[in-house]
Protein backbone atom coordinates (compact mmCIF):
# COMPACT_ATOMS: atom_id res chain seq x y z
CA UNK A 1 0.00 0.00 0.00
CA UNK A 2 2.82 2.46 0.78
CA UNK A 3 4.34 1.83 -2.65
CA UNK A 4 0.93 2.43 -4.29
CA UNK A 5 0.56 5.71 -2.39
CA UNK A 6 4.05 6.83 -3.37
CA UNK A 7 3.66 5.85 -7.02
CA UNK A 8 0.18 7.42 -7.34
CA UNK A 9 1.33 10.77 -5.97
CA UNK A 10 4.66 10.59 -7.80
CA UNK A 11 2.81 10.32 -11.14
CA UNK A 12 0.52 13.19 -10.18
CA UNK A 13 3.46 15.36 -9.12
CA UNK A 14 5.43 14.53 -12.26
CA UNK A 15 2.71 15.26 -14.78
CA UNK A 16 0.94 18.28 -13.36
CA UNK A 17 1.82 21.81 -14.40
CA UNK A 18 0.61 24.86 -12.53
CA UNK A 19 -0.56 25.31 -9.00
CA UNK A 20 -1.68 22.75 -6.47
CA UNK A 21 -5.24 23.33 -7.65
CA UNK A 22 -4.24 21.95 -11.04
CA UNK A 23 -3.36 18.67 -9.28
CA UNK A 24 -6.81 18.21 -7.72
CA UNK A 25 -8.54 16.65 -10.78
CA UNK A 26 -5.65 14.20 -11.15
CA UNK A 27 -5.72 13.32 -7.44
CA UNK A 28 -9.47 12.83 -7.64
CA UNK A 29 -9.20 10.59 -10.71
CA UNK A 30 -6.51 8.50 -9.02
CA UNK A 31 -7.97 8.09 -5.52
CA UNK A 32 -11.69 8.07 -6.40
CA UNK A 33 -11.97 6.62 -9.91
CA UNK A 34 -8.93 4.36 -10.29
CA UNK A 35 -7.98 3.19 -6.80
CA UNK A 36 -11.44 3.53 -5.19
CA UNK A 37 -9.80 4.63 -1.93
CA UNK A 38 -12.47 7.35 -1.48
CA UNK A 39 -15.96 7.97 -2.78
CA UNK A 40 -16.63 11.39 -4.32
CA UNK A 41 -18.36 12.87 -1.29
CA UNK A 42 -15.63 11.73 1.08
CA UNK A 43 -12.95 13.06 -1.27
CA UNK A 44 -14.59 16.50 -1.41
CA UNK A 45 -14.93 16.54 2.38
CA UNK A 46 -11.20 15.88 2.66
CA UNK A 47 -10.54 18.46 -0.05
CA UNK A 48 -12.49 21.07 1.95
CA UNK A 49 -10.39 20.20 4.98
CA UNK A 50 -7.21 20.49 2.89
CA UNK A 51 -8.31 23.91 1.63
CA UNK A 52 -8.96 25.20 5.13
CA UNK A 53 -5.61 23.95 6.44
CA UNK A 54 -2.50 26.11 6.13
CA UNK A 55 -0.13 25.14 3.37
CA UNK A 56 -0.32 24.08 -0.27
CA UNK A 57 -3.58 22.34 -1.12
CA UNK A 58 -1.98 19.50 -3.10
CA UNK A 59 0.33 18.63 -0.22
CA UNK A 60 -2.49 18.89 2.31
CA UNK A 61 -4.60 16.58 0.16
CA UNK A 62 -1.70 14.12 -0.11
CA UNK A 63 -1.35 14.21 3.68
CA UNK A 64 -5.05 13.51 4.23
CA UNK A 65 -5.20 10.72 1.65
CA UNK A 66 -1.99 9.10 2.88
CA UNK A 67 -3.00 9.39 6.53
CA UNK A 68 -6.39 7.87 5.89
CA UNK A 69 -4.86 4.94 4.02
CA UNK A 70 -1.84 4.10 6.23
CA UNK A 71 -1.57 6.63 9.08
CA UNK A 72 1.55 8.79 9.42
CA UNK A 73 3.74 6.54 7.26
CA UNK A 74 1.13 6.86 4.50
CA UNK A 75 0.99 10.64 4.87
CA UNK A 76 4.77 10.92 4.63
CA UNK A 77 4.90 8.53 1.67
CA UNK A 78 2.18 10.43 -0.25
CA UNK A 79 3.88 13.78 0.40
CA UNK A 80 7.27 12.45 -0.73
CA UNK A 81 5.71 11.02 -3.87
CA UNK A 82 4.05 14.35 -4.61
CA UNK A 83 7.08 16.55 -3.89
CA UNK A 84 9.96 14.52 -5.30
CA UNK A 85 9.19 15.06 -9.02
CA UNK A 86 8.63 18.81 -8.55
CA UNK A 87 11.80 19.17 -6.52
CA UNK A 88 13.83 17.28 -9.13
CA UNK A 89 12.39 19.29 -12.03
CA UNK A 90 12.97 22.62 -10.28
CA UNK A 91 16.51 21.58 -9.39
CA UNK A 92 17.23 20.70 -13.02
CA UNK A 93 15.68 23.93 -14.25
CA UNK A 94 17.75 25.92 -11.76
CA UNK A 95 20.91 24.23 -12.97
CA UNK A 96 20.18 24.70 -16.67
CA UNK A 97 17.88 27.76 -16.66
CA UNK A 98 20.55 30.20 -17.77
CA UNK A 99 21.06 28.14 -20.92
CA UNK A 100 17.35 27.85 -21.83
CA UNK A 101 15.91 31.11 -20.47
CA UNK A 102 15.84 32.90 -23.82
CA UNK A 103 14.91 29.86 -25.88
CA UNK A 104 11.83 30.70 -27.97
CA UNK A 105 10.60 27.09 -27.84
CA UNK A 106 10.66 27.09 -24.03
CA UNK A 107 8.78 30.40 -23.94
CA UNK A 108 6.20 29.08 -26.43
CA UNK A 109 5.74 25.88 -24.40
CA UNK A 110 5.05 27.83 -21.20
CA UNK A 111 2.57 30.09 -23.01
CA UNK A 112 0.77 27.05 -24.44
CA UNK A 113 0.53 25.38 -21.02
CA UNK A 114 -1.27 28.33 -19.38
CA UNK A 115 -4.80 27.63 -20.75
CA UNK A 116 -4.52 23.97 -19.73
CA UNK A 117 -3.58 25.02 -16.20
CA UNK A 118 -6.61 27.32 -16.03
CA UNK A 119 -8.84 24.43 -17.12
CA UNK A 120 -7.29 22.10 -14.54
CA UNK A 121 -8.02 24.65 -11.82
CA UNK A 122 -11.59 25.19 -13.03
CA UNK A 123 -12.52 21.49 -13.11
CA UNK A 124 -12.55 20.84 -9.32
CA UNK A 125 -14.32 24.16 -8.76
CA UNK A 126 -17.16 23.20 -11.12
CA UNK A 127 -17.37 19.65 -9.71
CA UNK A 128 -17.62 20.99 -6.18
CA UNK A 129 -20.52 23.23 -7.24
CA UNK A 130 -22.59 20.38 -8.74
CA UNK A 131 -23.90 18.83 -5.48
CA UNK A 132 -24.65 22.24 -3.92
CA UNK A 133 -28.07 23.79 -3.85
CA UNK A 134 -28.36 27.17 -5.62
CA UNK A 135 -28.87 29.16 -2.39
CA UNK A 136 -25.52 27.80 -1.16
CA UNK A 137 -23.82 28.75 -4.45
CA UNK A 138 -25.29 32.27 -4.21
CA UNK A 139 -24.13 32.51 -0.59
CA UNK A 140 -20.62 31.52 -1.65
CA UNK A 141 -20.60 34.11 -4.44
CA UNK A 142 -21.86 36.77 -2.03
CA UNK A 143 -19.13 35.88 0.47
CA UNK A 144 -16.46 36.02 -2.25
CA UNK A 145 -17.71 39.45 -3.37
CA UNK A 146 -17.72 40.72 0.22
CA UNK A 147 -14.17 39.50 0.79
CA UNK A 148 -13.04 41.05 -2.48
CA UNK A 149 -14.75 44.42 -1.93
CA UNK A 150 -14.10 44.85 1.82
CA UNK A 151 -11.33 44.22 4.27
CA UNK A 152 -13.23 41.42 6.01
CA UNK A 153 -10.95 38.45 6.61
CA UNK A 154 -11.94 35.17 4.90
CA UNK A 155 -11.33 33.48 8.26
CA UNK A 156 -14.59 34.93 9.56
CA UNK A 157 -16.52 33.38 6.68
CA UNK A 158 -14.84 30.00 7.25
CA UNK A 159 -15.68 30.15 10.96
CA UNK A 160 -19.27 31.20 10.22
CA UNK A 161 -19.63 28.32 7.76
CA UNK A 162 -18.24 25.83 10.29
CA UNK A 163 -20.58 27.07 13.05
CA UNK A 164 -23.54 27.00 10.67
CA UNK A 165 -22.71 23.46 9.52
CA UNK A 166 -22.37 22.21 13.11
CA UNK A 167 -25.65 23.91 14.11
CA UNK A 168 -27.42 22.37 11.12
CA UNK A 169 -26.08 18.91 12.00
CA UNK A 170 -27.25 19.29 15.60
CA UNK A 171 -30.70 20.47 14.55
CA UNK A 172 -31.11 17.67 11.97
CA UNK A 173 -29.71 14.93 14.25
CA UNK A 174 -32.28 12.27 15.12
CA UNK A 175 -33.71 12.72 18.61
CA UNK A 176 -32.96 9.84 20.97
Amino acid sequence: MLWQLFWSFFKIGAFTFGSGYAMIPMIEKEVVDRKKWFDSEDFYNHLALAQSSPGPIALNTAVFVGYRMKGWPGALTAVLGSVLPCFTIILLIAVFFEDIRDNSYVEAAFKAIRPAVVALIAVPFVRMLKPLRWPMVCLGIAAALLIWQTSISPVWFILAGAVTGIAEAIIKAPKQ
